[in-house]
C-alpha cells in the first residue's frame, strides 16, 4: 500500500496520519491474562505504546497513559482502554525530566495502588545525514529521553515490589525489545545497566 508524502512537526499526531496506523483497535482479542494488574506505559498515546495499552486493557489491566503533549492521541488511547472496561489515567509531561519520571510513578501508585508492569516505550529520534548536524542540546535530550528516563522510572518504583519492566526502542525498520523483572531498586538499576539481566530481540516491522 503506497502512502502519501506527509510530515508533521514534533511530536506529531497519530490521528492526522494517512493512513491511520493500525494499533489493534479492531483486531486484538484479550483472554484475561492480566486481570487485576496495573500497567504504566510511557509514550502510550500512539504507535506501539497505544497498541500495548489496548492489548493490556483487553487482557484485564488498568492502564496509565504517559505521554508528552499529544492530548488528542492520549484521549483516543484512553477511550479504547475504557471501552475494554478498564481504568485509564492520562499523564502528560516530558520523561527527559527525572522529576516527571518520579511523578508518573507516584501518581500511578497514588491513584491505582501499585505498579505491576512498567513499559518504557517513550523515545525521541530525529533523522540526520551527518553526526555533525546533531546539536549538543539534541544529543542531551535524546539521551535523557531514551536512556536516563528508563533508569529514572526504574529507580522510582516501590522498594521490594516485583515489577515486570518492558523497554521498546523503535526505528524505521525494526524494534528493540528489552525485558527484565526487578524486585527492588538495586536490581532495577542493574537490569538497566547490564545486558546479562535482560533479553534483547530484533523484531522486523513490515
Amino acid at each position: 500500500m503506497s502512502q502519501p508524502a506527509q510530515q508533521q512537526d514534533v511530536p506529531g499526531v497519530q490521528g492526522r496520519m494517512e493512513p491511520v496506523p493500525d494499533c489493534g483497535e479492531q483486531s486484538y482479542e484479550g483472554h484475561g491474562k492480566l486481570t487485576g494488574k496495573v500497567a504504566l506505559i510511557t509514550g502510550a498515546d500512539s504507535g506501539i505504546g497505544r497498541a500495548v495499552a489496548i492489548a493490556y486493557a483487553r487482557e484485564g489491566a488498568d492502564v496509565v497513559i504517559s505521554y508528552l503533549s499529544e492530548h488528542e492521541d492520549a484521549e483516543g488511547t484512553a477511550d479504547w482502554v475504557r471501552k475494554a472496561g478498564r481504568t485509564a489515567i492520562t499523564i502528560p509531561g516530558d520523561v527527559s525530566d527525572p522529576d516527571h519520571c518520579r511523578e508518573i510513578v507516584r501518581r500511578t501508585v497514588e491513584e491505582l495502588g501499585r505498579v505491576d508492569i512498567l513499559v518504557n516505550n517513550a523515545a525521541y529520534q530525529m533523522n540526520h545525514s551527518d553526526l555533525e548536524e546533531v546539536s549538543d542540546e539534541e544529543w542531551q535530550h535524546t539521551f535523557a529521553t531514551n536512556v536516563s528516563a528508563k533508569v529514572d522510572t526504574h529507580m522510582a518504583m516501590p522498594i521490594n515490589k516485583s515489577i515486570n519492566i518492558f523497554e521498546f526502542q523503535t526505528q524505521a525498520t525494526s524494534a528493540h525489545v528489552s525485558i527484565s523483572s526487578s524486585a527492588s531498586r538495586g536490581r532495577a538499576l542493574k537490569a538497566a545497566r547490564s545486558s546479562s539481566t535482560s533479553q534483547t530481540f530484533r523484531v522486523p516491522i513490515k
